[in-house]
């Protein structure tokens, strides 16, 4: 998951090489802190945040296939 979540992110953004991903395990599963710099947030998390919603979903449907609960938070 948090390979799939760094390509994603990458493809998003204008640096690249700030984009990081922590995992963090959480009560209800994993959780997946995403870290880009700050000139790309607009960017990762888009109007009125359905960038962000899309990354979710396409994350979740993969843990999904997985058997594994994730959820993704965009961190500063």
């Amino acid at each position: 998951m948090k390979e799939l979540l760094e390509i994603i992110a990458k493809a998003l953004v204008d640096y690249p090489d700030e984009v990081s991903v922590n995992e963090v395990e959480g009560e209800n599963g994993l959780i997946l802190e995403l870290r880009v710099a700050q000139e790309d947030m607009g960017k990762v998390i888009g109007k009125q945040g359905r960038i962000a919603k899309a990354i979710r979903s396409v994350v979740k449907a993969a843990a999904i296939k997985q058997n594994i609960r994730v959820s993704v938070e965009i961190v500063q």
